[in-house]
């Protein structure tokens, strides 16, 4: 059975056409999760709905600022579905503890603090205060696939779980 944190990030995953019926995994010689001791790191997730970048290009040229915010949703989306196939429900994230924000920013974009707070106010309203976290957000000249965004985090897990 699923828990309320569960339903609510199916639901919020539905409305921006995600769903998760498939593992999320890696295709090279790394992995999506990796749990140590009671922390759990989550690779960095591009704005991926099934096999497509669905959000490409520099921010504040190619590509708005509405339309990176929807990127960094995505991202963080990702990121709580592989720790949801990892753990078998987000109730076992004790906290979150770290989250990167990268962001493909044209030379003028200074934003990136802002469009990572789309990811941020998700974190929130799913798992509450055990959503608050640290948090950097970089502008960067390129990311894999021509990703606008890509997300990163580090979540510590109920103990003993």
């Amino acid at each position: 059975m699923h828990s309320q944190r569960d339903i609510q990030f199916e639901t919020l995953a539905r409305e921006l056409g995600m769903e998760f019926q498939q593992e999320i995994r890696a295709v090279n010689n790394y992995q999506v999760a990796v749990r140590h001791k009671d922390e759990i790191y989550i690779s960095g997730q591009l704005p991926r709905i099934g096999a497509n970048v669905v959000v490409t290009g520099r921010v504040g040229a190619e590509t708005s600022f509405e339309e990176a915010e929807r990127a960094a949703q995505i991202c963080i989306l990702r990121a709580l579905g592989i720790l949801q196939q990892t753990l078998g429900t987000l109730d076992r994230i004790d906290k979150v503890l770290r989250l990167t924000v990268y962001v493909q920013s044209a030379a003028d974009f200074t934003r990136q603090s802002e469009v990572a707070d789309a990811a941020s106010d998700i974190l929130y309203s799913l798992l509450g205060t055990h959503g608050a976290h640290t948090r950097t957000s970089v502008g960067v000249f390129q990311l894999p696939k021509n990703g606008s965004v890509e997300i990163d985090l580090v979540a510590a897990l109920v103990p003993n779980s």
